[in-house]
């Protein structure tokens, strides 16, 4: 369903044979959303060229229809242009700090995740915590058992170190999903080996040997091994660890880039070298992992895909640790658009019409925004600023867009002329919403309703940044233990700033608490503490006006860090981290936004539950563990 463009053959590029690797540019272009985080000239001038990339001019895209999806094998795939995607934003996305999810959290992104048709959902690290295991279970249970009409289920995958202790709460965890894995990791390069493990190359082959083969005799059949820091390690040291783990009953090899030093043309020869000097690599997947510290973590995936690699790993956004891990949205769309012309014909089973709901929900629920200018999913993607660019797109779409928004589930253009306002009813707000890719069940349809026509009272048209913010606001929040019920403020120049707070409790029950403050923020925050007895501190705060004039609609973001101990463990250090947690709000009172940002952000907080402090068995950071 790409643009009929890509589809031309005066576009097609010269083919490239492995071990040679293509050179893939890292820009791709834009999709304009309407970000609730940003208010740039771009955005005002796209509001008066909003134009519809589709086939026609007069119809709109064609229904989804994937090219069928190969029946799952866990070591082999019986057609060899499929790709898997392995998607690991609940695990590696969710390491990015300030990204703590809550288990619902996790669960409505794994739902998510498979409605968009990941084929791998890693559901996180089990032994991190309980709560990390609960999550992990409750996935496994619920996704990794619901069965669409074509036969299509997840692969519910949790991540353990190489150690007995790990791989068995992996499986505790996942053993209930249909088809559930396994995915072990010990590190192989020389500076690992000598700093972190502090272990000889043979010792280490010893341990991936045996615990590849402890996690098939537990009854797992689908196992993922990753030599960790693969990027820096000595090839003939790879080819021999990774034979190992083929005897032992590995199923996929990941081979990941950790640290993000290798460029695409060194990823692409590694794959290959891989696939050409591994014994028994014939009975396997390759996979990719590919962290983004140079920005080429896409490029390098797609090199790897190129080259043989039949399952890539990625996130969505592309978030995780430090700069981040190979985009979803960016690795399968370049995949959709230059599949069959540069990388073979590949293609995956995606369903990218749900794209941009995907992105949204993973934006929101984590607190980490994307940028404006970011590919696929950024704010300012398909605004056509320059008079130039917009001539063009007036005259013909494939002037200046490469791909269609309705693909990913983007609808630019109001064509029924519809303008929001205080008279509008459910019907014309709902098909606004499935128009900017959100799709609500009633009930959130009903609770955004009397929002969206409060804001309406005040404002003569409700814009599509309003609109969004008001989603967020509603739907994409934490379980409420704590709800904003109504304030009171006093400030200005002649004394101490005063608040009044009344928070409702789970139960239904009213708390009211007064208290002075610095400023009229400050002393709700403190009134609220006082009702919460939840000590925590704020680490940032941040507000921005989701459209110009007086009457804009604000939306506020908090990080706090709970002062009692909510910690977890780090999946590649082993060490015991400190969580932070996010938390959103709008509202036409920057008060009432600000306040409602922090009890979020305290809703996650206590919705992040240690049942109870994780053994010493599973905080041990063994010196076997990558």
């Amino acid at each position: 369903m790409a643009s009929s463009i890509l589809r031309s053959p005066n576009l097609t590029s010269p083919s490239f044979g492995v071990p040679s690797v293509p050179v893939f540019s890292s820009s791709l272009p834009s999709l304009h959303l309407r970000s609730n985080h940003h208010r740039s000239v771009s955005l005002i001038a796209a509001e008066r060229f909003r134009i519809s990339c589709s086939l026609s001019q007069s119809s709109p895209l064609p229904p989804f229809s994937p090219r069928r999806r190969p029946e799952y094998i866990p070591n082999r795939i019986s057609d060899p242009n499929y790709v898997r995607i392995f998607d690991t934003t609940l695990r590696d996305g969710e390491q990015s700090p300030g990204a703590t999810l809550t288990s619902k959290e996790k669960l409505d992104i794994a739902r998510q995740l498979a409605k968009l048709g990941v084929d791998i959902i890693e559901a996180g690290f089990p032994a991190a915590s309980k709560d990390d295991f609960e999550a992990v279970k409750t996935i496994a249970e619920t996704v990794g058992n619901t069965v669409d009409e074509n036969g299509y289920v997840p692969v519910i995958c949790g991540l353990s170190r190489c150690n007995k202790k790990d791989i068995e709460t992996a499986w505790e965890a996942v053993k209930y999903a249909q088809r559930p894995r396994i995915h072990t990791f010990i590190a192989t390069s020389d500076i690992h080996l000598k700093y972190k493990l502090k272990k000889s190359k043979e010792e280490v082959i010893e341990i991936a040997r045996n615990m590849v083969r402890f996690a098939r005799s537990l009854g797992c059949e689908d196992v993922e091994f990753s030599p960790e820091d693969a990027g820096r390690s000595e090839r003939e040291y790879l080819y021999e660890i990774l034979g190992e783990v083929i005897k032992a009953g590995a199923t996929t090899l990941n081979i990941p880039d950790t640290v993000g030093i290798t460029l695409p043309s060194e990823f692409g020869q590694l794959i290959a070298d891989i696939k050409a000097n591994t014994p028994g690599i014939q009975n396997v997947i390759i996979s990719t992992h590919c962290q983004n510290d140079l920005g080429l973590s896409t490029a390098n995936t797609l090199a790897g895909a190129h080259s043989g690699a039949r399952q890539l790993e990625v996130t969505i956004n592309g978030i995780g640790e430090r700069a981040g891990n190979a985009s979803l949205e960016e690795v399968v769309m370049a995949v959709k658009c230059r599949g069959d012309h540069v990388l073979g014909g590949l293609y995956t089973g995606i369903d990218t019409r749900h794209i941009v709901m995907t992105s949204k929900m993973v934006e929101e629920y984590t607190g980490m925004q994307t940028q404006p200018h970011k590919a696929i999913v950024g704010a300012n993607a398909f605004a056509h600023e320059s008079g130039i660019h917009q001539d063009g797109m007036l005259k013909h779409k494939g002037t200046y867009e490469i791909m269609c928004p309705e693909e990913i589930g983007l609808e630019r253009s109001n064509e029924a002329g519809i303008v929001l306002g205080k008279l509008s009813g459910r019907h014309a707000l709902r098909d606004r919403l499935n128009e900017l890719g959100y799709e609500l069940n009633d009930e959130q349809l009903s609770n955004l309703f009397w929002r969206f026509k409060s804001v309406a009272e005040q404002k003569k048209r409700v814009t599509d940044a309003d609109l969004i913010a008001l989603v967020s606001d509603e739907v994409f929040q934490p379980e409420a233990v704590w709800k904003l019920l109504d304030m009171q403020i006093t400030c200005g120049t002649l004394g101490l700033s005063t608040s009044t707070v009344k928070l409702v409790d789970s139960d239904g029950k009213e708390h009211v608490a007064c208290s002075i403050g610095t400023g009229p923020v400050d002393a709700a925050y403190k009134a609220v503490d006082l009702i919460v007895k939840e000590p925590a501190t704020l680490l940032e705060y941040s507000m921005n006006a989701v459209t110009e004039g007086m009457d804009a609609i604000a939306t506020t973001r908090v990080l706090i860090r709970g002062d009692n101990n909510y910690s977890s463990t780090n999946a590649v250090t082993g060490e015991s981290v400190q969580r932070t947690f996010s938390g959103a709000g709008a509202g036409m009172d920057i008060v009432v936004s600000s306040v409602k940002a922090y009890v979020g952000a305290l809703n996650k907080m206590l919705g992040f539950k240690e049942h109870s402090s994780p053994s010493k068995a599973l905080l041990e950071t063994s010196k076997v563990a990558a």
